[in-house]
């Protein structure tokens, strides 16, 4: 019997079998610890996310993923009184014409991948129906990434943007507008998509799926050489406007390769075009190769992740500029942009983070009234908020989100403008010219960054830097979050990456990773242990 303690949609879909047994012994599956009733598989819901199947199939034809039976989709049956994990997968079947799919050619699987619903068999020359090879792989990109519909796309361009490195392990593209389509991801950011190998039939693949997934927790997609993609998405309208997103950058990057231009740096300029020169110059100004003084040749780093305060930009504008700056506008700036939604979402992460602080008696925190006693009532609750932060000089996500809408505003205002050592927009144009990517990791907001590298004292930096790092890799003095940098750069080793940064207590952590360390001496920098074992450097001329 029904139970009356669970809402009243899940209920409607609960029958025991005892009353309607099913016609296949596989559909006595538990959804939410009961049984799914045929009344809600043939219900609007299932009904709709079918139909909504057979359209993107055909549509996908039309774009060239799907033809020849091949690739799949795969969707959930979205109910609000579900959880997602324990939702109703849809999935088409496997070697059929998919632009002449109907609804009821779907198969209809639990959670768990047990067939609830499977279509009927159609006459010669139809073969009998069977659900997708992909399946293995759609479950565990549902399982792990807490997907609603997956894509599996045999698009040329997800096949032959494999073929251009065929030792890559990873696809990385930077600068491009289309970036902004991918979940997490800006138009300054790397985006990063691993690389699998392919096999004889599609479900072999699931464990290398698996580890991929693993080894890339930002990713949304998963290529396979000489194959295809397999895209992810919270919805179906995510994993859609993706996949869209993915196969116009992979698009972009084969057109780019066939222009001798490298998709994967900021100014996407001539492929290898300034070590080729360097060779052709017999290396006598500046080298391929790093000499050592003990006339060992190391190759230059693949990639150079540099600190920010004290490494790029002195501790005083930091500290003297833009510190006071967000800390004088704080109520300023509430005030003016209270109902936007970006300054909702940073009240709703301070209110998280105040009462967290309150809870473990933090000096400083105080209550922040509810929103219905007064926008002024509850800005001033923040400022104070605020200003203890910052005087404590904290390293948390909330006020750094705020800082940087507050510095943004400044930035667009002609208010403030970031300023760089001399030595290093020059240092950044030779990195670029060689070819190593550069990256900023540092405390402040990705927000943060970008603005102090899109206005400074020498332009729009910008174009030279592949990405940007913040503590949501992990606090800076940690080892594993340099760990997690050099997997998601994705290097060979990560001695490949050089980190910069004027800090003993990163460098030391740094170096635990596997990382390549110098600090930075720059003046007003604070002074280092004797005997600290790092190499280190006045000017960016000298690295």
């Amino acid at each position: 019997m029904v139970t009356h303690s669970l809402p009243l949609s899940l209920s409607s879909l609960i029958l025991s079998l005892e009353s309607n047994p099913f016609t296949m012994a596989a559909t006595a599956v538990a959804l939410n610890g009961a049984k799914v009733s045929q009344a809600y598989l043939e219900g609007k819901a299932v009904k709709e996310t079918k139909a909504l199947m057979a359209e993107l199939c055909r549509h996908f034809y039309t774009l060239g993923w799907v033809s020849g039976t091949g690739g799949s989709i795969t969707i959930k049956v979205h109910d609000d009184s579900i959880p997602k994990p324990r939702q109703i997968i849809l999935m088409a079947p496997s070697g059929v014409q998919k632009e002449r799919m109907e609804p009821e050619d779907m198969y209809v699987l639990s959670q768990d991948a047990s067939v609830l619903s499977a279509p009927s068999p159609k006459p010669y020359p139809h073969k009998p129906p069977k659900c997708s090879d992909c399946s293995p792989l759609f479950m565990k990109a549902y399982e792990m990434r807490d997907a609603g519909a997956v894509y599996h796309s045999h698009g040329i361009e997800s096949c032959l943007v494999t073929m251009i490195n065929p030792l890559s392990k990873e696809f990385r593209i930077t600068h491009m507008e289309m970036i902004k389509g991918i979940k997490g991801h800006g138009y300054y950011d790397e985006l990063v998509v691993p690389i699998i190998e392919n096999t004889a039939y599609e479900y072999e693949l699931t464990d290398s799926f698996a580890k991929a997934i693993e080894a890339y927790p930002k990713a949304t997609a998963v290529l396979v050489r000489n194959h295809g993609v397999f895209v992810w998405g919270d919805s179906w309208i995510s994993a859609k406007t993706q996949s869209e997103c993915y196969h116009y950058l992979f698009d972009a990057a084969i057109k780019l390769h066939q222009m001798g231009l490298d998709w994967s740096t900021p100014d996407h300029g001539p492929i290898q075009s300034a070590r080729r020169g360097l060779r052709l110059a017999g290396e006598s100004n500046v080298s391929t190769k790093a000499r050592k003084s003990d006339g060992e040749i190391d190759p230059f780093p693949r990639c150079i992740v540099l600190d920010i305060e004290g490494t790029t930009t002195p501790i005083s504008f930091v500290s003297e500029v833009l510190f006071p700056y967000a800390r004088d506008n704080v109520g300023r700036h509430l005030s003016a942009t209270f109902d936007t939604p970006d300054t909702q979402n940073d009240i709703k992460l301070l209110r998280s983070q105040i009462q967290s602080d309150l809870d473990q008696g933090v000096p400083g925190a105080v209550p922040v009234p509810p929103d219905d006693a007064g926008k002024e009532e509850v800005i001033a609750a923040l400022v104070a908020n605020v200003d203890a932060m910052i005087k404590a000089d904290r390293k948390i996500t909330a006020l750094k989100e705020l800082q940087g809408h507050i510095w943004k505003t400044g930035y667009e205002n002609n208010e403030l403008e970031g300023i760089v050592y001399d030595d290093v927009p020059e240092a950044l144009e030779k990195w670029n010219a060689l070819g190593i990517k550069v990256y900023i990791y540092s405390s402040g907001s990705r927000l943060a960054q970008r603005l102090i590298f899109g206005k400074t004292n020498y332009g729009d930096l910008r174009k030279y830097l592949s990405g940007f790092f913040d503590t949501t890799v992990g606090n800076k003095r940690e080892t594993n979050s340099y760990v997690n940098i050099s997997e998601s750069l994705g290097v060979d080793k990560p001695s490949d990456i050089l980190f910069v940064t004027d800090v003993f207590q990163e460098a030391t952590a740094a170096k635990a990773a596997g990382l390549e360390v110098i600090i930075s001496i720059r003046p007003g920098n604070g002074p280092l242990p004797e005997n600290h074992g790092f190499k280190t450097v006045k000017s960016f001329s000298e690295i």
